[in-house]
C-alpha cells in the first residue's frame, strides 16, 4: 500500500509542478520586488542605514544591493533567468541577514525578534536554492524560451 500511495503522491505533485513553481516564484519574489524598489525610491535613507550598521562603501553597496533585490525579485516572479536570479537574491539575502539580523549581538529586548528574522531569512534562502535546483517551470519566461 505504501508504494501505491507514494506513486499517487508523486504523480499528483508532478502534474501540479509547474503551477506550484509559479506560486513559489511569486510568493518568494514579491517581497523582494516591493522591498527593493522601496529602497531604490528612498536610496538616501537606505545608504544612511547601511552606514549606521558599519557597512563599508555603503554609497556603492546600497544601490547595487537594492538593484539586485528589486530586479532579481522581478526576474524570479517572471521566471526569467531564474536560476541565476535565485542565486543572486539568495546571496543578497545572506548578506542582508548577516548585516541586519545579527541576533547574537542584539540588545536583550531585541534578540528574540532578530533571531526570528534571521531564521525566516534562512527559510527564504532555502526556497531560492530550491528554485536553483528546479528551475522556473513551464509557466515562466524561461519555460516560454525553452519551447520556442
Amino acid at each position: 500500500m505504501t508504494n501505491h500511495a507514494t506513486a499517487y503522491e508523486t504523480g499528483a505533485a508532478t502534474s501540479w509542478q509547474d503551477a506550484l513553481l509559479l506560486a513559489a516564484r511569486v510568493l518568494l519574489g514579491a517581497i523582494f520586488v516591493q522591498s527593493g524598489f522601496g529602497k531604490l525610491m528612498a536610496l538616501g535613507g537606505f545608504i544612511a542605514g547601511m552606514e549606521s550598521q558599519g557597512v563599508p562603501m555603503a554609497t556603492i553597496v546600497a544601490p547595487v544591493g537594492a538593484l539586485v533585490e528589486a530586479l532579481g525579485g522581478l526576474a524570479i516572479v517572471l521566471g526569467a533567468w531564474t536560476r541565476l536570479a535565485a542565486l543572486a537574491v539568495a546571496a543578497f539575502t545572506v548578506a542582508a541577514t548577516l548585516i541586519a539580523h545579527r541576533y547574537w549581538d542584539a540588545a536583550p529586548d531585541a534578540m528574540k525578534m532578530q533571531q526570528i528574522q534571521f531564521m525566516k531569512n534562512l527559510a527564504i534562502i532555502g526556497g531560492f536554492l530550491s528554485l536553483v535546483a528546479s528551475g522556473a517551470g513551464r509557466f515562466s519566461v524561461d519555460g516560454w524560451r525553452a519551447r520556442r
